[in-house]
């Protein structure tokens, strides 16, 4: 190798100087701001933290399903907390969960899919109470089920389910629906006797304690239709994030200290009678984690909890005010931590935001998570994955032109 191509090469080696010159100099190029990830990490140690802001949730409208599953905007299907006497004060009850089981139970169709349907319905006819911007009619970040977001409170600490959840951004709020999984479709099309069992025992639980008119009495001898509910539509902010959610509610206690709802509703739970410390910290970790989810999220202060025997019959009742489970389980060092939860959460409906951002109901973003993974995401135009029918967009199309 000659001198002047050893010089060369060392030239191309050493670094460039920076020239005063600005015709032998290039501009410094502006940051971009990074592209938003493609996927979001769930494990629980990633989002331990102080617990993020979340205001209490206030309700601000409410409609009812009745036995055929038609949409009413009013209260006609709440129930009434209404306890026996002396079943609180420790009284085993008895009460039979399986009675009514082969010739008193009417039960909805889940192959029927109905998506937003019922909370876009209450949309429609209450926009005035919900307010707006300039630039959208309806003044909210998100809107979705109460079971929606307890699916993704609980994703750090699930093990067994995935979800798939579809997205779609609509003059400027986003829409969250969840989609079947095949593991869901899968189950559901093999469900056992015994498992529509243990379904139908939670809901004949519910007709022990409950009236349909605030000074009746529970009538456990109607028929069980799972067609019907009593559904809540309350405001609530995480963090940052602003939205609309409807939950179902089991029963107003018309006892409660507070009577203004949501905190005169009451949650009613049934489980296996706990036998042993296994299955008392499976309890800890499962239940009460969804429990709290479920009841947090929309404000409900007390759970009714009964404990069925091996036949069927409910052992004992017992109360747990949300409030208190954090601290019911905190002992346990491989139990759940709400901020957890509520960071996660927090998390992902900031992934949400930075990604969807075709304002285009017939755009889909599906976002799917498997345990021991990432979320992720993809993009759909297909109209089998539109989760906001034309009827609403036409009425909340005619709602901006009329402004």
């Amino acid at each position: 190798m000659d001198s002047n191509t050893r010089t060369k090469k060392e030239d191309l080696a050493r670094p460039l100087k920076r020239s005063h010159d600005a015709s032998s100099c290039t501009a410094e190029q502006p940051k971009r701001p990074a592209p938003p990830s493609s996927s979001l990490n769930t494990h629980h140690l990633s989002y331990k933290g102080a617990f993020p802001f979340f205001r209490l949730p206030s309700e601000v409208g409410r409609f009812s399903l009745d036995s055929e599953r038609h949409y009413h905007g009013d209260s006609r299907k709440l129930r009434y907390y209404r306890p026996p006497p002396g079943v609180e004060r420790g009284v085993s009850p008895g009460w039979d969960l399986m009675d009514g089981y082969e010739d008193r139970f009417v039960r909805r169709d889940e192959n029927v899919k109905e998506g937003l349907l019922h909370i876009l319905t209450w949309v429609k006819e209450n926009q005035e109470l919900l307010g707006e911007s300039k630039s959208r009619p309806l003044d909210r970040d998100f809107v979705t089920w109460r079971g929606h977001l307890t699916k993704i409170l609980c994703t750090p600490y699930e093990n067994q389910e995935g979800w798939l959840l579809a997205v779609s951004l609509f003059k400027g709020t986003l829409y969250i629906s969840e989609r079947e999984t095949e593991v869901a479709r899968k189950k559901r099309e093999e469900k056992t006797t015994m498992q529509d069992k243990l379904m139908y025992s939670g809901y004949k639980f519910e007709s022990y304690l409950c009236a349909e008119l605030r000074d009746g009495q529970p009538s456990p001898t109607e028929v069980v239709n799972t067609n019907e509910a009593f559904c809540s539509v309350l405001l609530a902010r995480l963090s940052k994030h602003s939205f609309l959610v409807s939950g179902e509610v089991d029963c107003c206690d018309p006892q409660a200290s507070n009577s203004n709802p949501p905190f005169c509703y009451v949650e009613l739970k049934s489980s296996a009678k706990i036998r042993n410390q296994h299955q008392q910290r499976s309890f800890n970790r499962y239940k009460l984690l969804k429990w709290w989810c479920q009841s947090f999220l929309i404000g409900i202060p007390l759970i009714v909890a009964g404990f069925r025997d091996s036949e069927g019959k409910v052992a004992v009742l017992q109360n747990y005010r949300t409030s208190d489970i954090p601290h019911l389980i905190r002992k346990d060092q491989h139990s759940w931590d709400p901020a957890v939860c509520m960071n996660f959460c927090d998390a992902f409906l900031s992934f949400v935001k930075n990604l969807v951002t075709r304002d285009d109901p017939r755009v889909v973003y599906l976002f799917s998570w498997e345990p021991g993974r990432d979320v992720t995401y993809s993009v759909h135009t297909d109209p089998n994955y539109f989760i906001l029918p034309a009827w609403y967009i036409e009425a909340m199309n005619q709602g901006t032109a009329v402004d």
